[in-house]
């Protein structure tokens, strides 16, 4: 029994580049999700709201509020590997974002950095603690995959009839409360699908994240038929939204699988990408009366009206952080133009510049995009499962960060931004998984006799050498 069970071993080694012990693909494709997650997501998909006494709770706030204070404790001392430097950055602008409040609204401060800070540190915290390997990574995917699947009916009832099922139902639930349900004007002769997320943008939001999952994470764990049909349902959700922002993530995150099934075999591809992407920024620059900034968000709109309000959030907005570049205007009203009647703001990084300062922006920018570049130049060369994952991972967010230049994100999906940020972070500790010639370890597979299982199976047995570090720095 146990010498079938390490020529199962081997014979996955040998076929998909893994260590041996290791899961092979088809395994991948059935681990199971960590218990907290998975109730964290359930949380997020189920908009329950209730009070605690003076306090207004979500269900992911209550399991952050259970979860944040144990897993922060066990991340600073070592529990979960090395400290990283976005580990330091997102806790310091947690701290700094409660020392804004407190100056701006010290009536607030409380509550309101309890709630925000939670969300924020307490979700990144559960990516972070709790999806720590290649079989974590992969059933994250197929919860996100399905929960956007099984989705479906549901949108395209809402998208119909303009009736939110799941918030509907739950409000009528006794003591129990839910999200505000937006009634959106219709766009495209539709009903913007808002599922059980605060707002349209935010379910077009969660669907785009999901997409590189389906189609690029599960290649090699499913055939390219399903990743089609589900990463196509996939889209289909996140249109429904009728979000610029969500489509603005899901065309960009084709643009760049498209890119790289065309240039696959030009090992400097990226390069060229960001050679024509600088070269058109500065074209635009210089031949339009407006920044390439303002373009950007002048065409990344379903309307010239939405636009043309971007354009002046934009512009007040810096007014508002030069005028207090320290500590922000914390929750208190931005100044604007006098026919501006809404004080909303879509724009997350704006947002926090405004709010926090100009300290709040640069610390949360910076472990961000600190985080985002380390995952993109790490080297796996050879390991085709995590260079799979990791193209899944950075086209997410690659596509999420020129979408939240067009949204803002609160409450549930504002912690689960930052949850599947943190729950990218294992990569960079992952030891590369990779062929090799190494006499030693084809000896110590001879041993185990993988020789003999390679040989039946028709594939030559396989050694592999672990790197505790990497050097070339190309992305792929």
């Amino acid at each position: 029994m146990r010498a079938g069970a390490l020529g199962r071993e081997a014979y996955g080694a040998a076929r998909y580049g893994s260590l041996a012990g290791a899961l092979p693909d088809a395994a991948l494709a059935k681990t199971k999700l960590p218990l907290p997650v998975f109730i964290f997501l359930l949380a997020i998909l189920f908009p329950f709201k209730f009070n605690l006494g003076s306090l207004a709770l979500t269900g992911p706030r209550l399991v952050l509020m259970v979860m944040t204070v144990p897993l922060f404790i066990r991340l600073f001392t070592g529990r979960y590997g090395r400290i990283l430097p976005v580990d330091w950055l997102f806790l310091f602008h947690t701290i700094w974002l409660s020392i804004a409040l407190a100056v701006n609204n010290p009536d607030r401060v409380i509550q309101q950095a309890g709630s925000v800070g939670i969300e924020f540190f307490g979700g990144y915290l559960m990516g972070r603690a709790f999806i720590r390997t290649r079989e974590d990574f992969a059933a994250l995917g197929r919860v996100l995959i399905w929960s956007v699947l099984l989705m479906t009916v549901f949108s395209l009832y809402e998208t119909k009839t303009g009736t939110t099922l799941i918030p509907t139902l739950i409000d009528k639930i006794p003591g129990m409360g839910t999200i505000t349900i937006n009634y959106q004007d219709p766009r495209m002769g539709l009903e913007r699908v808002q599922g059980p997320f605060a707002h349209p943008i935010h379910f077009g939001l969660y669907c785009s994240v999901v997409f590189a999952f389906a189609f690029v994470a599960f290649d090699g764990i499913k055939s390219l038929s399903w990743r089609i049909v589900a990463s196509g349902l996939i889209l289909l959700n996140g249109f429904l939204a009728l979000s610029s922002g969500a489509l603005l993530s899901l065309l960009l995150q084709i643009g760049l699988i498209g890119w790289y099934i065309a240039l696959r075999r030009l090992e400097w591809r990226w390069w060229l990408l960001v050679g024509l992407v600088s070269l058109a920024y500065v074209t635009v620059d210089l031949i339009s009366n407006r920044s390439a900034i303002m373009v950007f968000l002048s065409y990344a709109t379903f309307s010239a009206h939405t636009a043309y309000w971007r354009t002046i959030i934009f512009e007040w907005g810096l007014k508002n952080v030069w005028a207090n570049p320290i500590f922000g205007i914390g929750l208190n009203d931005w100044v604007r133009p006098w026919y501006m009647y809404s004080g909303s703001m879509d724009n997350f990084w704006l947002v926090m510049a405004v709010r926090y300062g100009i300290p709040g922006f640069l610390l949360v920018t910076a472990g961000y995009l600190w985080g985002l570049f380390k995952v993109m130049f790490r080297d796996f060369s050879g390991d085709v499962r995590m260079q799979n994952f990791r193209r899944s991972w950075v086209f997410t967010f690659a596509g999420m960060t020129f979408t939240l230049c067009t949204v803002y994100v609160w409450e549930s999906i504002y912690a689960f931004t930052f949850f599947l940020f943190g729950a990218g972070m294992w990569m960079l500790t992952e030891e590369v998984k990779n062929r090799s010639t190494d006499d030693r370890s084809e000896t110590d597979a001879s041993a185990n006799g993988e020789d003999a299982v390679g040989r039946r199976s028709g594939q030559r047995s396989a050694a592999y050498t672990r790197f505790a570090q990497t050097h070339r720095r190309t992305p792929r």
